[in-house]
Parts: structure tokens; C-alpha cells; sequence
């Protein structure tokens, strides 16, 4: 029986130990944390030391700068906390405590991307995606607060489409600092268009391959410009090309298949009727074009059009005689034909 009852109250015992409430967090002992993120603009003791009891709201230190962090050694934490009473820090072994001030990072791409938008469908310009904008000076990340939301607002714009500058000024109704202090921008805008270009420089007569060309952005002042890469390849260069020049139409021409003193088939082509002679070429020409070439037998010199590589097609014309019927003016047999009345 008396057993019965040391088993009761072992038993017991080991359970209220394992649903008993836990040591007050108050007691547990302060330690220093090797990270902290902070909001705001002050570093509070509560933020850099783990259970730090009444003391963890005093301010102890200024935060970084929006978006950056710095390092605080642990002398330094230790000594600003002196003061309030909170003895027996674990430092943990730390020589330094890391503190990022958390802040929303507005990039360069971003602030152009803005500025394009700003400039859409005004002073002439297209789409902002077409809008190229160049800064005056390198632009540094705008670092905002963590909880600021929404794109940057224009307070004020400029824009000389003569001289292409712009003058802006951006707000962000949701952040503080920008409110303080609004964000400036100068520089240049264009509006730009798909340029097709050569990779390499390419000669004169050479005939364009799609790994020859590149797609760039180029002004749309420069005037018209082959922009469908597809509508180049396959055209030969009429003249030298240079990598990064922007192709025109002038540019370009149809290969040449046919160069002078080749030897080409004549195909000499008439109704029911088919013949091919072996002949030389006296111009050069592309595909569809019409050059002189001798017959190699007769020497004689004819006209054909080229159909392919080293061939000449000639069409015979068709002569047609124009037949006239009897009239009450007919002439007699005797008489010669009026001039109306001759060969076409």
C-alpha cells in the first residue's frame, strides 16, 4: 500500500514538472543577438539583446542609413547598456553585432523606366518602351522605408524635344523621406527602333546569313532603317558594312548569280518549243534581272532575264499579223496595202 502511494506521487511529480509553466522570460539571461534588422531610425536595447526585460524599449543607438547596415562591437553595446542596470550579458563571444536598417531599394532601371513612362505619348515621343533614357550622372539606388509602397510620382516635368533633354521630379506619397526630400533627375530621352545590324564587317557583294545580323535599338531620327532581321538575310552588301551601322534598304541588293564572262545555259523558250545553248554572259545581274548574252555558236548577242545560277532565260516574242476582211474601200489586188494594213 505505502509503495502504492510513493508510485502516486513520483508520478505526479513528473508530470507537474512536465506541464509546469516556464521560467518568466524576464529571467531568462540577456544575450546579445549577432544580427538585428530595425524599421526605424533608432536601435533600441530590446532589438540588439535577447530578453532584455524593462530596459527593451530605451533607445541606445542611431540605426543606418535606409538599406544599408553597419557593424557595432561589443565593447561599444556593452558599455551603452551599462548604464541601465542590465547586468550579466552572454555575449556570446561576439566581437561585433551586425544591424541592418530595413528599406525598400528603388534601382536605376526602375527610376528610368519611370521616367519613360512619364515621357509616354507627349512632345512627339511613342511608347515608353521604345523611350531611351540616358542620365547626366550615375544614378544611386533611392532607398526608401520598408513599408513605403506605390511607383514614384511626377511632381514636376521638363521635356525641349529639340535638344531631347528632360527635367524631372519624383515623390513618393508614401514614404517620408521622399517627401522631405524629392528625388531630381537631368538627362537625355530619344525615341528609339529595332535597327538590324552586322556582327562583322561584311564586303561588298557578300550575301547576308541570319548569324551575319543583330538587332539594336537605334534613334528614330535617324531615319527609315531595315528593322525585320529576316528582310536582310539572304540580300547581298552593295557596299562595305561595319558592325553597328544600321542597315537601309540602300544598303542591300540581290545577290549576284550571274557575273559577267560566266558561262550560262540559254534557255531559249518560244510555244511548243524549248532549246538550250550554251552562252556567255555580258553583264552581271541578280536574280530576275536582264542582261546581254552570245550565243557561243552563232556569236550572236540576245537579251534574257536570269532564272537561277548561271541560267538565262530568252522568250521568243510572238510576231502577230493583223488580219483585215474586205471593206467597200478594200484596194484591188493590184494596188499596195495601205499603211494601216502592215505587219505588227
Amino acid at each position: 500500500m505505502i509503495r502504492s502511494i510513493i508510485r502516486i506521487i513520483v508520478l505526479a511529480s513528473v508530470l507537474a514538472g512536465l506541464f509546469a509553466d516556464p521560467v518568466p522570460a524576464q529571467n531568462a539571461m540577456p544575450a546579445l543577438r549577432a544580427n538585428i534588422t530595425v524599421t526605424g531610425d533608432i536601435v533600441r536595447i530590446g532589438d540588439i539583446v535577447e530578453n532584455a526585460g524593462p530596459v527593451a524599449d530605451v533607445p541606445i543607438f542611431r540605426a543606418p542609413d535606409l538599406g544599408t547596415r553597419g557593424a557595432v562591437p561589443t565593447e561599444r553595446v556593452v558599455e551603452a547598456i551599462r548604464p541601465y542596470q542590465l547586468i550579466g550579458i552572454d555575449t556570446r563571444g561576439l566581437s561585433e553585432v551586425i544591424v541592418t536598417r530595413a528599406g525598400r531599394a528603388i534601382n536605376a532601371q526602375e527610376i528610368s523606366a519611370r521616367v519613360s513612362k512619364a515621357l509616354e505619348g507627349q512632345y512627339g515621343l511613342g511608347e515608353a518602351h521604345n523611350i531611351l533614357v540616358e542620365f547626366d550622372n550615375n544614378v544611386r539606388t533611392l532607398n526608401v522605408e520598408a513599408n513605403a509602397t506605390g511607383e514614384l510620382q511626377v511632381l514636376a516635368l521638363a521635356y525641349n524635344p529639340r535638344t531631347t533633354r528632360f527635367d524631372v521630379t519624383f515623390d513618393l506619397p508614401s514614404s517620408a523621406t521622399l517627401r522631405r526630400q524629392p528625388a531630381r533627375f537631368t538627362g537625355t530621352a530619344i525615341e528609339t527602333v529595332d535597327a538590324i545590324t552586322v556582327e562583322h564587317p561584311v564586303e561588298h557583294g557578300e550575301v547576308l546569313k541570319l548569324s551575319d545580323l543583330a538587332v539594336a535599338r537605334r534613334p528614330k531620327a535617324e531615319g527609315s532603317v531595315i528593322s525585320d532581321i529576316h528582310a536582310a538575310a539572304g540580300l547581298a552588301a552593295r557596299h562595305q558594312l561595319r558592325p553597328g551601322q544600321p542597315l537601309h534598304q540602300a544598303d542591300l541588293m540581290k545577290p549576284m548569280i550571274v557575273q559577267h564572262n560566266d558561262t550560262v545555259t540559254i534557255v531559249y523558250e518560244a510555244p511548243g518549243l524549248s532549246l538550250t545553248l550554251r552562252g556567255q554572259a555580258q553583264d552581271a545581274g541578280a536574280l530576275g534581272d536582264t542582261i546581254s548574252v552570245i550565243n557561243v555558236q552563232s556569236k550572236r548577242v540576245v537579251q534574257g532575264v536570269i532564272s537561277g545560277p548561271g541560267r538565262v532565260t530568252v522568250t521568243a516574242a510572238i510576231t502577230r499579223f493583223v488580219e483585215t476582211g474586205p471593206t467597200p474601200n478594200s484596194p484591188t489586188p493590184s494596188e499596195k496595202p495601205s499603211r494601216e494594213h502592215s505587219v505588227e
